[in-house]
């Protein structure tokens, strides 16, 4: 078979948790743990498109138990031992650190690892292995999952400003925010919108953040407003209107104004797609927008 289809059916059997028929398939075909799949057939691409182009451009065989792009749409509960199946056979290859390293990052991201309450073990997996922890509780913050970035804190992950300040660790952002660069001050600033982190907000407000600065480094195309809609939290978005953000700004991918966001979420809602404070947001602002 090609290497193509010998990923379709691994990743099959990673989908399964069938670890026997995976430790076959590795014995008879280790180099389908070592290598990346540079021409992946219709299976995958059907499936998930564009993202072979980007972030996941010719995958390894272990990215595929962070299901960080649904491939399956699950992850079986014994994904951990699956997991080691595959790193037991990836050990000889030379870019074996890379292996782990971007996989860790995949599973930090990765909602359906949170859902599927096998993030923290999968996590553990990947560390044990020798994978590093540094970098991890921000890339698990983007999706707002607080309780693995915690976890790789306690795993050794060296704290940022971003990553102190949204798990409420004030004396190391005091800390931390000596050293920084307006740069990551403005990056731990949209993070903490993005996670509706009110209290961190306005420490950061406090330590002389642009309130209306978009973040490079995350989600460009939106001003911290907007990022604090996105996250439900009516809190947080109080916080940055009454700080002085702006309400007629626009993001730069869909020309709309944090009241058009606040909106769309609300339809969401209202479609039984999101269960957060969008109505309560887009009322807020409305009201807002009327008194200006």
């Amino acid at each position: 078979m090609s290497i193509d289809q010998l990923f379709q059916e691994a990743v099959a059997m990673i989908g399964a948790g069938d670890v026997p028929a995976l430790e076959r398939l590795l014995t008879d075909h280790p180099e389908l743990a070592r290598q990346r799949l540079t021409a992946a057939g219709p299976w995958l691409r059907d499936k998930i498109g564009g993202a072979l182009d980007g972030f996941f451009k010719d995958p390894y065989l272990l990215w595929f138990v962070a299901e960080d792009v649904s491939v399956v749409g699950r992850l079986p509960k014994n994904i951990a031992e699956v997991t080691r199946v595959i790193l037991r056979s990836a050990q000889a290859s030379p870019r074996f650190q890379e292996q782990l390293d971007s996989t860790l990052r995949l599973v930090c991201w990765s909602g359906v690892a949170q859902r599927c309450g096998v993030q923290i073990e999968l996590m553990d997996a990947l560390l044990d292995a020798g994978a590093s922890p540094d970098g991890g509780p921000n890339n698990a913050l983007v999706n707002g999952h607080v309780t693995a970035a915690e976890h790789l804190v306690a795993r050794g992950a060296a704290l940022t400003l971003a990553s102190a300040v949204c798990l409420g660790r004030w004396d190391d952002a005091s800390r931390l925010a000596q050293t920084a660069s307006d740069g990551e001050k403005q990056f731990a600033f949209v993070l903490a919108a993005l996670n509706g982190k009110a209290d961190a907000l306005k420490w950061m407000i406090g330590a002389g953040v642009d309130v209306n600065r978009p973040s490079q480094d995350l989600y460009s195309h939106g001003t911290p407003l907007h990022h604090a809609v996105c996250s439900g939290s009516l809190e947080a978005v109080k916080v940055l209107v009454e700080a002085g953000a702006d309400l007629s700004a626009k993001d730069t991918a869909w020309s709309g104004t944090p009241l058009g966001w606040a909106e769309h979420y609300a339809q969401e809602a209202k479609d039984g797609y999101a269960k957060k404070a969008y109505p309560e947001i887009a009322a807020y602002l409305r009201e807002r927008h009327g008194n200006r």
